[in-house]
């Protein structure tokens, strides 16, 4: 049954247009969905939606036929953009990944974070290492199914090489299921096996 939406419509306000009419999409553990569309065709709310941060106008989502859960590790983890938003600053890092539950020493191998890290502050790192950070919390997280949010495009190309080669191994040992919200073509058919156009409602 996989991660679905399932007649999504939503707006922030009645007075307002729909940012989302009649969206169906389901991904299946394994799965890797690129999300494509150009600038302001709602990528970003269909991934709230699709991590339960924002509740459909009309709709359901559902992993595995139920809704997702409202206690615990949600197994459906959202990765944003900008991961100073994402990241409570009076906290140092260390807390940061132990939200996630447990501290895996491969993960944190993997992304190249030094030790010393893990007692700094969220100011005192770039934005490339926070959004190691980000990320290597979603994997140790237990999730089922990763959203990535344009994850690297503010980040250099070693960088950017560096995160998506451990997500996506990290997603085949684990049989995860990957969406990757994008508007870069090139980058969705690099990495995904099936692309979603948001903006025509079509597989391409």
């Amino acid at each position: 049954m996989g991660l679905e939406a399932k007649n999504i419509r939503f707006r922030y306000d009645r007075r307002q247009n729909w940012i989302l009419e009649d969206c169906n999409l389901t991904v299946n553990k394994g799965d890797r969905l690129a999300l494509f569309a150009p600038s302001g065709y709602g990528k970003t709310t269909l991934a709230m939606l699709l991590a339960g941060y924002l509740q459909p106008t009309e709709g359901e989502i559902l992993l595995d036929g139920a809704p997702l859960p409202l206690k615990g590790v949600c197994p459906v983890q959202l990765i944003c953009q900008h991961p100073e938003k994402a990241i409570n600053p009076r906290w140092r890092l260390k807390k940061v990944l132990e939200e996630s539950g447990e501290l895996r020493e491969d993960v944190l191998d993997a992304f190249g974070i030094e030790r010393g890290w893990l007692e700094r502050f969220p100011r005192e790192l770039s934005g490339g290492e926070l959004q190691r950070f980000c990320v290597a919390r979603a994997l140790m997280s237990g999730a089922d199914y990763l959203i990535c949010d344009e994850i690297s495009t503010m980040l250099d190309v070693i960088t950017q090489a560096q995160i998506w080669n451990v997500v996506l191994s990290e997603a085949e040992k684990r049989n995860m299921g990957i969406i990757a919200v994008t508007h870069n073509r090139h980058l969705a058919n690099r990495i995904c096996s099936k692309v979603y156009d948001l903006s025509t409602k079509t597989f391409l």
